[in-house]
């Protein structure tokens, strides 16, 4: 192979708990509307297709109509409020770091493909002391466009250094699996992240509950698609 292996993995659900900060943002705004907070665990399911999704499946969880200069109102008070407190209770899932340990010393590079705004993500990342560890970190408005569109992903991977044809995408969630699909590239599934249809139901290519499988799978994959 000409090129690394990349690992590319999204980020909320998959690489960082981060469902707490972002209730808790979401909650905000929601009082500040005048409305009921959302609980925890029934609002997991609602992330991943960025902040303003997440606001707009609320409202409708509400059974309100709010207007596009609405919508981008509580939008800039969410992202204002949530760069504030990114960091609070969001925690890299356990075993994140000897996974990727692990998979450094076998030659992989990694990068991060998300739906979350860049200047988050790294910011998450910095202050989870994460963000060395990637080559490159990339959101929905890197390039102006999101998952599950493949050429979010063909940026990233190219932005890293790397190849599509070494490349595996790791995820929680519908768009993951989608980007991979379209982009032509495997995907493994992660069981402990926040989607309405259960990961297994998106048929991954492998499926993992815990990160300390995340090495096995990668593996796995490069012995049969050529990603190592």
């Amino acid at each position: 192979m000409n090129s690394p292996g990349i690992v590319v993995f999204d980020l909320d659900g998959t690489l960082v708990d981060t469902a707490p900060d972002l209730i808790s943002a979401l909650n905000y705004v929601l009082d500040r509307e005048g409305l009921a907070p959302v609980p925890l665990q029934s609002a997991r399911t609602m992330i991943g297709g960025g902040a303003r999704r997440l606001i707009e499946r609320a409202l409708e969880l509400e059974g309100r109509h709010a207007s596009t200069d609405d919508i981008s109102r509580l939008t800039k008070d969410f992202i204002d409020y949530y760069a504030a407190h990114i960091a609070n209770e969001s925690r890299p899932f356990e075993g994140l770091e000897t996974a990727l340990d692990e998979l450094a010393v076998q030659g992989f590079r990694f990068a991060v493909c998300t739906n979350k705004l860049e200047f988050l993500s790294k910011l998450l990342l910095d202050q989870l002391g994460l963000s060395g560890r990637f080559a490159a970190i990339c959101g929905a408005d890197t390039f102006g466009i999101s998952k599950p569109d493949p050429a979010i992903l063909r940026q990233t991977v190219a932005q890293a250094g790397g190849q599509l044809s070494s490349a595996v995408m790791v995820g929680d969630g519908g768009p993951d699996v989608g980007v991979a699909r379209r982009a032509g590239i495997p995907v493994i599934g992660v069981e402990f992240g926040y989607t309405e249809i259960p990961i297994a139901e998106l048929k991954p290519d492998r499926l993992i509950g815990h990160m300390r499988e995340l090495p096995a799978a990668v593996d796995s994959l490069a012995r049969t698609v050529n990603i190592s």
